[in-house]
């Protein structure tokens, strides 16, 4: 199917762009004090975007063409006697006409091509007028790069290449210290990037702990060691030791605090902070967090009200936060309304994040998305009206990078099952290799009746749309198949995505791959749940009242039905089910729900084990060191056992999520070795506590990151109805040795 070319973009008006030549062998003020010995270039975007009797608020962004800058400062003279009163993300100094603005540290660096926005309010005595010219660190802006004298041009950089396998990230070791009762356990990566017999040694300080390399588990038990003390791990291949780690994270009560910057409320609501997600943002290896804010006036899509405005912010794990997205009055706040996606779509090293957005969208540099005065909430609170738009943002800085129509557009409200704005803005979003290769990005609307699904590659910074599946023109069997999340997974082995969407799914190419019929339901797992059967299986639970199918598993590849249970009659089907291995005397995973009059825990035929329920029926985490997987709900985590459920973990002073869902901030495998680190929100907000095992394993597997369905698995575990991660392999009692995942970094 050919591409689909971008809708429109929608930008707030500029003045003008500033594209002149450029003055070569110029001293970088800010990185040296010599004459820089390399090409320089940069153009600056400068926009009014708000205008008042004597005053306004300006955007500047600045795009590096030379070589990378470490430390820069951007000058430029007002010619209309205007004055800055106030800036942000940037250092402003200046005297009379003159301004200069440097930057704000944690911008400090700007790649070759890259960007950085700052802002700022100032005054005016009649019109604010365009700068004739800019500078960076001395050089004029002017468009275009030239070269020192003497010197050959550098060769132009190569767009991403593809290399064998799926594109990954590139990512350190992740290297952390957990203190425990028995000392430290330091835990780091197997990345699927190393060679598969690669050993390692573990430094305190300079003093080497292990007798001989490391070449089974990714962990080591420093015993009664203090919980400053400080790590590296080096690789060792062919018997020869690498390069150092960076130093380790010392998680000192067994979990790390990442401060974060409490927003101020509004009238009548304060804030807490959401679901969360990683990515490398920078490049530099190390995952940083995006947090959503939810006002505490948020709605279910069924509630009538006006909300407080969704923010995203950015913090580095050391709590330094990188800048706030302000979603803005029209889009409202609610778990099915912002599915926000983290990930490196073009395949540069740094993580962008996508999501829905609309006019008076501020993005983190304080630009303004459409009509900054636009206010189109009805009298209900709902937004039924006014233009949509799909953002691309900078992972680094915020910056909008580019928006577009969001597809599919809400049309006529009451063809997505009511008039009154319930069903018409149910949104799910996530990431998928549909090429095998590259990721895209996925976003979706509707499940009761009416689906549609937009794929969208994000590739030399512009969107482009690859495929659009409607379930209005697909046919009726396609219609209210949808669930509250979605998953991603090649389902059929061909080494492309597809998009598993509930009861039904849709192939790489945006057709049609299979629909149960069975309808909507409120959670689906998806992996190789049945190790004795070929290829992947979905478990999911569907709503209808006294349904053939309250809980079923089907192949992922057909759809075929394996087993089913019927919900009890009269009664709606469960709310909730989950899949996985906890117990050792069943082969393969096990089955079991909440509600619906679906009781009991089933194996892969669909019969009851006769055996006690777990006692949660939420998420689930990989904590100790077995491959069996632990119980993960509201704030603790239990290992299941046939006479009763053992606590492994109590979080201290956090709070879940997400109401009675009592979901976490986010779980993943985001540091250390395979198993998961869970991230619950502190009860004042102030901070994101995240935890990792304090306990050593004899499993060695590399990062489960590296596999790519559990990575974009975390990368749509805050949408909507949260679930959590599972790979493409099955972890549980007598696994295979874990695949060697098959990818390259860009």
């Amino acid at each position: 199917m050919p591409p689909i070319p971008p809708a429109a973009r929608h930008r707030t008006r500029r003045v003008t762009s500033l594209a002149v030549s450029l003055v070569t062998g110029a001293a970088f003020a800010a990185v040296a004090t010599g004459p820089a010995s390399a090409a320089a270039g940069c153009e600056v975007d400068y926009t009014v975007q708000n205008q008042w009797n004597n005053g306004f608020t300006a955007a500047v962004s600045v795009t590096n063409l030379g070589d990378p800058v470490d430390g820069w400062t951007l000058e430029w003279d007002f010619t209309a006697g205007e004055r800055v009163t106030n800036g942000w993300n940037g250092e402003f100094a200046g005297s009379g006409d003159h301004v200069s603005v440097g930057d704000a540290g944690w911008n400090a660096a700007i790649a070759t091509g890259a960007s950085v926005g700052f802002g700022f309010n100032a005054s005016h005595g009649g019109a604010p007028e365009l700068p004739e010219s800019f500078t960076l660190n001395g050089t004029a802006c002017t468009g275009d790069t030239g070269e020192p004298p003497g010197e050959e041009p550098p060769d132009e950089e190569e767009p991403p290449t593809t290399g064998e396998g799926r594109q990954v990230e590139e990512l350190d070791r992740g290297l952390v210290s957990v203190h425990g009762s028995r000392g430290n356990l330091v835990s780091w990566r197997l990345l699927a990037t190393d060679p598969e017999d690669v050993a390692f040694n573990v430094y305190r300080g300079s003093t080497l702990l292990n007798p001989q390399p490391l070449t089974e588990a990714t962990s080591y038990l420093d015993g009664g060691a203090s919980a400053d003390a400080r790590y590296t791990v080096r690789p060792v291949v062919g018997g020869q030791e690498a390069e150092a780690s960076e130093t380790s994270l010392a998680l000192r009560d067994g979990y790390l605090d990442v401060p974060l910057d409490v927003p101020s409320g509004g009238s009548g609501y304060t804030y807490d902070a959401n679901d969360a997600s990683v990515g490398d943002l920078d490049g530099d290896g190390e995952y940083e967090i995006v947090l959503k804010w939810e006002p505490t006036n948020a709605k279910d899509n069924s509630q009538a009200g006006r909300t407080g405005p969704v923010l995203l912010d950015a913090y580095e794990l050391g709590g330094e936060r990188l800048w706030r997205i302000d979603l803005g009055r029209n889009i409202r706040a609610g778990a099915h309304y912002t599915q926000f996606q983290v990930y490196d779509f073009d395949g540069d090293g740094r993580s962008e994040v996508a999501a829905k957005t609309a006019d008076g969208t501020v993005d983190g540099t304080g630009g303004v998305i459409g009509d900054a005065g636009a206010d189109h909430r009805n009298g209900d609170g709902y937004i039924l009206s006014g233009p949509e738009f799909l953002t691309m943002f900078d992972g680094r800085s915020g910056a909008e990078l580019d928006s577009v129509d969001y597809v599919p557009g809400r049309g006529d409200v009451c063809d997505w099952g009511d008039c009154y704005g319930n069903r018409a803005d149910r949104f799910l979003a996530g990431v998928a290799y549909l090429d095998g290769q590259r990721p895209s990005l996925i976003m979706a609307r509707g499940y009761y009746t009416r689906s549609v699904i937009a794929a969208w590659d994000w590739r030399d910074g512009r969107f482009t749309r690859r495929w659009t599946f409607d379930s209005d023109d697909a046919g009726s069997e396609w219609a209210g198949q949808g669930n509250h999340q979605l998953s991603i997974a090649d389902a059929d082995g061909d080494g492309r995505d597809e998009v598993m969407y509930g009861s039904m799914a849709v192939d790489d190419d945006g057709g049609g791959m299979w629909s149960t019929g069975h309808g909507h339901g409120d959670a689906m797992h998806v992996g190789d749940l049945l190790p004795d059967r070929s290829g992947l299986e979905v478990f999911t639970i569907t709503e209808r009242t006294g349904g053939a199918a309250g809980a079923y598993v089907a192949e992922a590849a057909t759809g075929d039905v394996v087993w089913r249970r019927p919900t009890a009659s009269g009664e709606e089907g469960p709310g909730r089910g989950v899949a996985a291995d906890v117990w050792p005397g069943n082969p393969g995973s096990e089955f079991w729900v909440a509600g619906g009059g679906v009781s009991g825990v089933y194996d892969a035929e669909g019969d009851r084990l006769g055996v006690r329920a777990p006692s949660s029926v939420n998420f689930v985490s990989w904590w100790d060191g077995d491959p069996l997987r632990e119980l993960l709900d509201g704030t603790r985590i239990d290992e299941y056992g046939t006479g009763g459920d053992t606590r492994l973990l109590t979080g201290s002073g956090v709070a879940s999520n997400n109401g009675t869902k009592s979901t976490p901030a986010l779980s993943g495998d985001i540091l250390g070795d395979w198993r998961e680190e869970v991230v619950w929100r502190t009860e004042d907000n102030r901070a994101l506590r995240i935890y990792s095992t304090p306990v050593p394993t004899e499993l060695r597997m590399p990062t489960l990151m590296h596999d790519t369905q559990y990575r974009v698995a975390v990368a749509w575990q805050n949408t909507a109805y949260n679930q959590p991660p599972h790979p493409s392999f099955f972890i549980g009692d007598g696994m295979e040795p874990a695949p060697w995942p098959e990818v390259y970094t860009p």
